[in-house]
């Protein structure tokens, strides 16, 4: 019996998934299971999209409404057979973590946090920083982490080399790239 597993972590839900060979056959509207999992940055952004065949800006209302008629077809307790059943948990889980992270970036969204943001990005000192492909994460000294999307390598190195990284980020990365609030940590500074 030939089984492999593969353990992806996904960036917003921070969940493991363990996949077989049959798992990786799966498709969820047309996309491979798997592009979406391996996806990231801009192109988990443009994946999402079309998973639910958003084009253009993001409205919460449509895509409220998109999420809702999908769960609904994908919901696990609507299969009787365990395998059907299984695919669709697996479809559902995407589908949540698609739909939470499209609403983490949408228009509505940032306009609501961007008070927060302004504070954070003015007040609070960069911690830490990581980046992994062209998905910048940089976490704050007041507890708060922000993922920015389509941050090159080149962009990155001259943040990494500036003598004054944080006035760099603001002139240059701040309000410049796509970006989301990843967490909240729980220190007290």
């Amino acid at each position: 019996m030939l089984q492999f597993y593969r353990s992806i972590a996904l960036v917003y839900s921070r969940r493991l998934f363990e996949f077989t060979q049959y798992h990786a056959s799966i498709r969820i509207i047309g996309i491979p299971l798997r592009v979406l999992l391996k996806s990231t940055g801009m192109k988990r952004i443009n994946e999402y999209k079309k998973l639910f065949k958003v084009e253009g800006e993001l409205e919460l209302k449509e895509l409220k409404t998109t999420y809702r008629n999908l769960v609904k077809e994908w919901h696990p307790d609507k299969f009787q057979d365990e395998a059907k059943k299984e695919e669709a948990g697996l479809q559902s889980q995407i589908i949540i973590d698609a739909y939470h992270f499209l609403v983490s970036i949408a228009p509505e969204t940032k306009e609501a946090q961007l008070t927060e943001y302004a504070k954070t990005i003015n007040e609070a000192k960069i911690a830490d920083f990581k980046h992994k492909g062209m998905t910048l994460e940089i976490n704050f000294t007041d507890g708060t982490a922000y993922e920015y999307f389509g941050v090159n390598a080149k962009i990155f190195n001259k943040f990494v080399n500036s003598d004054k990284q944080h006035r760099f980020a603001k002139r240059s990365i701040f309000n410049s790239y796509l970006y989301r609030r990843a967490k909240r940590d729980a220190i007290g500074i």
